[in-house]
């Protein structure tokens, strides 16, 4: 006999005969962290704990709030998730629709990314992304410096446990709290390594 085989026998006689047994595993996550008035303010201090940007705008201010978050970072060259919203394009800089599918080289040389979202969680501050044509695919967001996300209020809710209940578990889902940032032994924080060194996020208001 293996040690593998003994491993798993021993297992088996600690379960005992009720091993096969399906066991239900309680799902009672807690919810309803935040009242609806009280989303868009916990969201917005949580996304700048993490040193991004957060500026609320409403509905017929997006294209302003767009153009002026592109200027404001300098941005001469964009590149736009293909189901976003053409109205809130910047005129003042190169938009690049990515599709077809902009090369890693063509995306490494643009100065941002300007993308919609899936949702926003209130309580940890984090924005996931889902491929969907809004959101753009994975790597649009992760190669250039510069993410602009747009994320609706509807959009935020309040936990984890929300947010899971309501995305598609099939899709490629990105979690991005913050910019791109790591440390190493020294505890030395380096942004900008594996994502974007630079977030700016609009919360767009009822």
């Amino acid at each position: 006999m293996s040690a593998r085989e003994q491993i798993l026998g021993r297992i088996r006689s600690a379960l005992g005969p009720d091993r096969d047994r399906a066991v239900e595993v309680p799902r009672g996550y807690r919810r309803g962290l935040y009242a609806a008035g009280e989303l868009a303010d916990v969201f917005a201090e949580r996304v700048a704990d993490y040193r991004a940007t957060v500026t609320r705008v409403g509905p017929g201010d997006v294209a302003a709030a767009v153009e002026a978050a592109v200027t404001a970072r300098n941005v001469r060259r964009l590149a736009v998730a293909p189901g976003l919203d053409r109205t809130w394009w910047p005129a003042s800089c190169g938009c690049a629709v990515d599709q077809p599918p902009l090369s890693t080289a063509e995306l490494d040389a643009v100065d941002g990314a300007l993308t919609g979202a899936a949702l926003g969680i209130a309580e940890t501050g984090t924005i996931v992304l889902d491929g969907s044509a809004v959101c753009g695919r994975r790597a649009l967001t992760l190669i250039p410096d510069y993410h602009l996300c747009l994320v609706r209020l509807d959009q935020v809710v309040g936990g984890v446990p929300e947010a899971i209940a309501a995305l598609d578990p099939g899709r490629p889902l990105t979690f991005v709290s913050g910019p791109s940032a790591t440390s190493d032994i020294e505890l030395d924080r380096v942004e900008g390594v594996h994502g974007p060194r630079t977030l700016d996020v609009l919360l767009i208001t009822d």
